[in-house]
């Protein structure tokens, strides 16, 4: 359940649980039954019902209700106030992290990174999306990949917008989830309409509201799907068809206040009436593509709808009153607006109107500046527009231009006895530079040759004390079978995992690919399976070690891994009694300069005390190891056993 905004013609999806929140409703949120969600369970609600559970927010004291009304709410604002907005999912984001639920930390992520893309903060905005990234289940992971698409669309990065979208449809069909196969159609036919490839955005756009129409709920997604199969109906020439799409978007967001898609589909309006030269419907449709886009506060829409009016202006003849919307367009847009591929549609246009107005250099530069982003976006367009105002500028400044080329000719014969010099220096400079590069590429083998052998010795010192541990370890194994007492064969098999974590430290040395550091999620996932193993509780230990690959160089990996080893081991004598089930779970993770570690398990708790369960050696190591680092340990014990290591990168002296 997570919830994602959808963006005009990047599309930002919009997943609400908006609740249909009357009052006696709110009164049965109080004994704990359970809400419609708006637009997933039905979509007949009112004009008042954001209102509604803004009014009544405060009297919900259930945490999980709360989270999702905030998340819903902080939503479907934004369709109408991206800052308040913002302020909603952030005071979301506050709660669930207080209730250390990183569950609804991630869904309120996904939000706050989906109104930030709209507010066109595009770095941002990926970073949020990708802090989120690890924490959702993957039946919800076609949401957040879903807003990253829209990330890249923003920034004109079409390829791999489209394999987003084509993630999003694979997740929906291995799940059934027709909202998520209808966005990602949807999607595809905008991204297919961007490419100018109209009969395939058509295709799939209809694919897109067949699965809305079996879904049988009207949202901001089937609204904007409306708008993007007319788009593409447009270009085709069907231009009624598209007007009957058109109209049936704007009357759902009318109804539900969407003013990013009413502001979108106003902008295709104006299009289309200026296609069939119905100037003055036009004009009215882009100024309440501008109204809507204000209302919103949203740069993009504003931008795109202010194009929308030059473009008319153009058709009209009005050049004066072109160059007016689109240069304020582009001012609008900044030099950060992400979208490369609109940014180049209204240079294409504002050269248009310099030309209307026989500002030809002007016209030229525009053209040019067009060319520039075009190819970024698509990487190939032939310069004939460019190379044809070239000429007009040319004629119209022929006298400099002669001059110019007289100029050049009487030159031509000293450029080209410079030439012949420049050759022949090169050709012995080429010739020099050869002859360093092969002395430099034999010295550079015979590094690598003395490279490889020391690698290959330290790899076999590696694995030489490896083996050697591991004798010790066979030995100690030996010597604990022959041992009755049961607290001298916990020792010696304490002392065995002991040898064994080591051990590991030098086999993963000798088996990767960097001599001089380990990766420390693998080297933990296999310590932890060995020592649980050793105490025979693979069937209902489990153990979870939820972090990053991240290298630690040998001096902190192994007083680590000795501290992850006598801890996991407390846990397996201490936590679980009674042959109970239990979780263990471990992290590390480097951050501004410092380790932080964590190692906790669910079990029976250690009541009042602060201290570790046992007073004898493991504990003393445990402490020891944690000096030796220039640690600090932090025991709590609200649920279960968590014990928090924070350690400096550089140790003290």
């Amino acid at each position: 359940m997570m919830y994602i905004s959808r963006m005009k013609s990047i599309p930002l999806v919009f997943f609400l649980f908006i609740p249909v929140l009357l009052f006696a409703q709110f009164s049965d949120q109080k004994e704990g039954s359970d809400y419609q969600a708006i637009f997933v369970d039905s979509d007949d609600f009112g004009a008042e019902y954001l209102d509604e559970i803004e009014q009544r927010l405060p009297e919900i004291k259930q945490p999980e209700l709360r989270l999702h009304l905030l998340n819903d709410l902080g939503y479907h604002y934004h369709t109408r106030n991206l800052r308040k907005s913002l302020s909603i999912i952030n005071q979301g984001l506050q709660e669930a992290q207080s209730l250390r639920n990183e569950l609804w930390m991630a869904r309120m992520q996904v939000s706050q990174g989906a109104i930030l893309l709209r507010m066109e903060k595009l770095d941002e905005a990926e970073a949020v999306l990708l802090r989120a990234k690890m924490k959702l289940p993957e039946v919800e992971g076609w949401l957040l990949l879903t807003n990253l698409g829209y990330v890249y669309e923003r920034r004109g990065d079409l390829g791999m917008a489209f394999e987003y979208a084509t993630k999003t449809l694979e997740l929906g069909k291995k799940f059934g989830d027709q909202k998520a196969m209808a966005m990602a159609y949807s999607d595809i036919s905008n991204l297919f309409w961007k490419q100018g490839k109209f009969e395939k955005g058509v295709e799939y756009g209809l694919k897109s509201i067949a699965l809305f129409e079996e879904r049988g709920i009207k949202d901001l997604d089937f609204d904007f799907t409306l708008h993007v199969l007319g788009n593409n109906l447009v270009e085709l020439g069907q231009v009624e068809e598209a007007l009957s799409y058109f109209l049936r978007s704007i009357e759902i967001g009318t109804q539900y206040g969407f003013y990013n898609n009413l502001s979108d589909t106003y902008i295709a309006l104006t299009e289309l009436y200026r296609q069939t030269a119905d100037f003055k419907n036009s004009e009215i449709s882009g100024k309440e593509a501008l109204k809507y886009a204000e209302l919103l506060q949203n740069e993009f829409m504003v931008v795109r709808s202010l194009h929308a009016l030059g473009r008319l202006k153009n058709q009209e003849g009005d050049f004066e009153s072109a160059i007016v919307y689109l240069d304020r367009s582009i001012r609008t847009a900044t030099e950060d607006f992400g979208d490369l591929y609109y940014l180049a549609l209204i240079y294409k246009d504002l050269s248009e109107a310099y030309e209307g107005a026989k500002n030809i250099s002007a016209s030229f530069q525009a053209f040019k500046k067009h060319n520039e982003l075009q190819q970024q976006v698509f990487n190939a367009e032939a310069d004939q527009r460019i190379a044809l105002l070239q000429t007009e500028m040319d004629v119209n400044q022929k006298e400099s231009t002669i001059s110019l080329q007289l100029e050049k000719l009487k030159r031509q014969e000293v450029i080209q006895v410079f030439t012949l010099v420049f050759t022949a220096v090169m050709v012995f400079f080429l010739f020099f530079l050869y002859r360093v590069f092969v002395r430099r590429k034999k010295y550079s083998l015979l590094l690598e040759k003395q490279n490889q052998e020391k690698e290959f010795l330290l790899k076999e010192i590696h694995h030489r004390v490896k083996n050697n541990l591991e004798t010790i370890s066979s030995l100690l194994a030996l010597q604990t079978a022959q041992i009755e007492n049961q607290e001298l064969q916990e020792i010696m098999i304490e002392s065995q995992n002991r040898v064994q974590s080591m051990g590991m430290i030098h086999q993963n040395l000798y088996q990767g690919e960097n001599l001089a550091a380990i990766e420390m999620k693998n080297y933990f996932e296999n310590l932890g399976r060995f020592v649980i193993d050793s105490f025979d509780a693979s069937e209902r230990i489990v153990l979870e070690v939820r972090m990053k690959p991240l290298e630690l160089n040998v001096d902190r990996a192994i007083p680590i891994g000795l501290i992850v080893n006598e801890l996991i081991t407390n846990s397996l004598k201490y936590a679980f009694p009674n042959q109970r089930d239990g979780l263990i779970s471990i992290s590390l993770e480097e951050k501004n300069r410092h380790l932080y570690l964590r190692i906790a398990d669910d079990g029976v708790g250690m009541g009042s005390t602060t201290r570790l369960k046992g007073t004898g050696f493991g504990s003393q190591l445990v402490q020891l190891l944690t000096r030796q680092l220039d640690g600090k340990m932090t025991l709590s014990t609200e649920r279960g056993t968590e014990l928090y290591f924070e350690f400096k990168i550089e140790q003290a002296a």
